[in-house]
């Protein structure tokens, strides 16, 4: 890519106001190298089983990581051990032909991958100024990445990742939350579950994990526990 490209996109990324602005040029960016898809998620460890209370941002199908975590192949993909051992960069193709040169996975894994084009990618680490540990990782239908492609791409998701990390604590900070998403939090850490604060709100069990889920999202958790957790911390509630 020439520099001068490479400027303009970060240009682009430096000037988003909000994460839908941040991901739609983080999309384009990602297209200049032939890539057709963006994941932001909290780095996964050894333990995790579902992709999807990890991920903070991503332009991936929802079919995609639907059936990713209905065949749990979190525990299958071979950039988890990689992330547990390196901060390298992780780069890979599954070969278009059935084959998978440099992505170890169960054939049903690699099948699934070809479904949906994603033949190459790249995953990178990233760390959040209060220590917590990302991957921004990339797929799409193309060849082997070239190393000066990769390290252009780390580059723009350090700026990317920079930019989505001050919007994160910029919310976290202003304490977003409706009177409703409050209420439903403050229900939780006094360990009722969605159907008995339904009842006391006069709100289906599916609204409450509505609200829940935006609460969750909004105060960038992965799950209830540690939504209660950070509210508090946060003296949201009390």
């Amino acid at each position: 890519m020439l520099p001068e490209r490479q400027t303009l996109l970060s240009q682009d990324i430096g000037s988003c106001q909000n994460r839908a602005e941040l991901m739609d040029s983080w999309s384009r960016a990602a297209r200049e190298y032939d890539l057709d898809y963006v994941t932001l998620a909290t780095a996964p460890t050894a333990q995790d089983r579902l992709v999807g209370p990890l991920v903070r941002e991503t332009t991936l199908p929802v079919e995609y990581c639907r059936e990713f975590d209905r065949q749990e192949f979190l525990k299958h993909c071979p950039t988890v051990p990689h992330i547990t051992r390196s901060i390298m960069h992780n780069s890979w193709t599954i070969g278009p032909d059935g084959t998978s040169p440099t992505f170890d996975c169960p054939t049903e894994f690699a099948a699934l991958m070809r479904k949906f084009r994603m033949i190459s990618g790249v995953l990178f680490s990233v760390y959040s100024v209060d220590g917590s540990r990302f991957v921004v990782r990339y797929d799409g239908d193309r060849g082997p990445l070239a190393l000066a492609e990769i390290n252009e791409l780390s580059m723009l998701s350090i700026q990317a990742f920079d930019v989505f990390d001050r919007m994160r604590r910029t919310a976290s900070n202003t304490n977003v939350l409706s009177a409703r998403e409050l209420e439903v939090v403050r229900w939780t850490a006094q360990g009722k579950t969605s159907l008995e604060i339904g009842q006391i709100l006069s709100l289906s069990d599916h609204t409450v994990n509505a609200y829940m889920t935006n609460a969750i999202r909004k105060l960038d958790c992965v799950n209830r526990t540690q939504l209660v957790a950070k509210a508090i911390r946060l003296k949201i509630i009390s």
